[in-house]
């Protein structure tokens, strides 16, 4: 059974601005899957529809079998946990303490129970031992990693992300996706993640479903939706570096792939292969 279930739905907001348009999406237990989508194709309406902060005009999401339409926002909230991209809206407290514990603390937590599960967070995100700081003197990263801790602290089934990495640094964007990829490894969460960073997924993600205009283009693994260029191109994306370099090699200047690589550790084995062992570096 799939744990994530969205099926035939549609919202238009108030203006008129189609966001979904007979969207439908499965997600199983422990898979970290990825909404790659320019800006203004539908993929934050999909995550506030799962999570419930939005009701579609037509079709209905279900959570492990459940209509999130039957749930109460409590249990919903507890079982689907959400990180909004600006973490100005998400943080209030004025501690980083503070400010994890108020889930755990509204769901009737006895004390040593929450701050049990705001240790267990924070250390989780990095962020063990900066329980007192206040939460605007935390750098940009920083902050995102108390938006997942919040989220973490109320133990979720699925964690629902809205552009985890958007306004960080290179560094920053890889150690926020190395952190997600080892809750989802580690403790087994399932995680679905809105993007537009083309290079991250491949290292990272599952499985991806394209966004364009609010309808769903295609689903699959990385190296079945970026092998559709056509597909990438009509939804306003870009095929990542790496894959961009190596379709220029096969058109200008004929060089044959078995297959496109989408990494720098795949594309070095592909032409690894391609080089006469007396050329090789020897060991």
């Amino acid at each position: 059974m799939n744990l994530i279930e969205a099926k035939n739905m549609s919202f238009t907001y108030p203006d008129g601005s189609k966001a979904l348009q007979d969207v439908s999406l499965e997600v199983k237990k422990g898979e970290f899957v990825g909404l790659l989508a320019s800006n203004g194709s539908g993929k934050t309406t999909l995550l506030r529809c799962i999570n419930g902060l939005i009701k579609p005009q037509s079709g209905e999401v279900m959570v492990d079998g459940a209509p999130v339409s039957r749930l109460s926002q409590k249990t919903l909230f507890q079982r689907v946990g959400m990180v909004f991209q600006n973490p100005n809206d998400q943080l209030f407290a004025s501690t980083v303490s503070e400010d994890v514990a108020f889930g755990p603390s509204n769901m009737g937590l006895q004390k040593d129970k929450v701050r049990s599960r705001v240790e267990d967070s924070l250390k989780a995100v990095g962020m063990e031992g900066l329980g007192r700081k206040s939460i605007h003197n935390l750098s940009f990263g920083q902050q995102k990693r108390v938006c997942i801790a919040g989220a973490l602290a109320m133990h979720p089934e699925v964690l629902l992300l809205d552009e985890p990495t958007a306004g960080l640094d290179p560094m920053g964007e890889h150690k926020i996706m190395e952190l997600l990829q080892k809750l989802n490894n580690e403790r087994g969460l399932t995680i679905i993640m809105a993007t537009h960073m083309v290079d991250m997924v491949p290292l990272f993600i599952d499985r991806i479903y394209i966004l364009s205009r609010g309808k769903v283009l295609r689903e699959g693994t990385p190296e079945k939706i970026f092998s559709d260029q056509e597909m990438i191109r009509d939804a306003k994306l870009r095929l990542p570096m790496i894959a961009e370099l190596i379709e220029l090699m096969k058109r200008e200047d004929g060089i044959h792939f078995d297959r496109t690589p989408l990494t720098i550790g795949e594309a070095r084995r592909e032409l690894v292969k391609m080089i006469p062992l007396r050329e090789l570096k020897k060991q």
